[in-house]
């Protein structure tokens, strides 16, 4: 019987875990971790995330600190705030929502972020490090499917591993944290000949490419266990419905385990950046006290 993987239920299960950390670490040090979240503008997918994020920050224990900003504010005011949080001590960890208005520079907003604070992992010096193997602060996406597979299946080493997709965001972050855990890795994308194929050997199928049902059942292996990434909205008897990279329905009854889409990753993306913002505060302490 194929199991469905409830990332709700283990995203309560992390934020509760890190309730407790977080509360032991303040009691110890007498400092509250903080997470200063950015939205820029009111998209409403974005605001949507945002109020979650600080949802789930309230009940780890977290100090929340909001900061909202026009659609039309300039670069500069966006870099100054920056800087700012950077140098904010009651500040452990910055998250700028993106995507952010065209006019702003994404790329800029993400170097400029401390990559001490940086608990999206998106810095150079955070991604350098994590394919590197040495520690940093990882992609909450990549960070969350992980600690599903290993709460699945426990030792991964020995696994063959097929990522689909090759995002800075999730893709190649994913790989490396897959071969840090010993298993065979490979990364398909639009241009991999035989890519159906390569993704039927894999004892771990990633989905992330943000195609609605791409994956078929005779992409997957037999007993694979699969984690569903993308989070696509489709109309189906005109009504909005968000779906995965994989055909649910499809390989539901091929495989050993399986993300829903709502549901599955998505919580846990959000669970795993309450955990970041608990670990950068540690490592913030423990560097000024050396």
């Amino acid at each position: 019987m194929t199991l469905r993987i409830d990332g709700k239920l283990l995203a309560d299960e992390i934020v509760e875990e890190v309730s407790k950390e977080v509360a032991d670490f303040t009691a110890k040090y007498d400092v509250v971790p903080g997470l200063a979240v950015v939205l820029v503008g009111a998209d409403p997918a974005s605001s949507v995330y945002v109020r979650n994020k600080v949802k789930r920050a309230v009940q780890a224990g977290l100090n929340s600190i909001e900061h909202y900003l026009p659609a039309d504010v300039d670069q500069k005011t966006l870099d100054d705030l920056i800087s700012s949080l950077n140098q904010d001590d009651s500040v452990h960890g910055i998250l700028v929502q993106l995507p952010l208005p065209s006019h702003l520079s994404e790329n800029r907003i993400i170097e400029a972020i401390s990559p001490e604070k940086d608990v999206d992992g998106f810095h150079p010096q955070n991604v350098g490090k994590l394919s590197t193997g040495q520690q940093s602060l990882i992609p909450c996406t990549p960070l969350g499917c992980m600690i599903m597979l290993e709460r699945q299946l426990g030792d991964l080493s020995g696994k063959k591993a097929v990522v689909v997709g090759r995002s800075n965001i999730v893709g190649k972050p994913m790989a490396s944290l897959l071969l840090k855990a010993n298993c065979t890795v490979t990364i398909v994308h639009s241009r991999t000949k035989d890519i159906e194929a390569t993704c039927a050997e894999a004892d771990i199928l990633i989905a992330a490419v943000g195609q609605p049902k791409l994956i078929t059942e005779s992409w997957v292996k037999p007993g694979a266990v699969v984690i569903d990434v993308g989070i696509n909205a489709i109309e189906v008897d005109g009504k909005r419905t968000l779906v995965g990279d994989v055909d649910y329905d499809s390989v539901l009854s091929k495989v050993s385990a399986i993300t829903p889409v709502p549901g599955g990753v998505g919580p846990m993306t959000i669970a795993c950046l309450m955990k970041n913002t608990l670990t950068a505060a540690q490592h913030q302490l423990s560097a000024s006290l050396d």
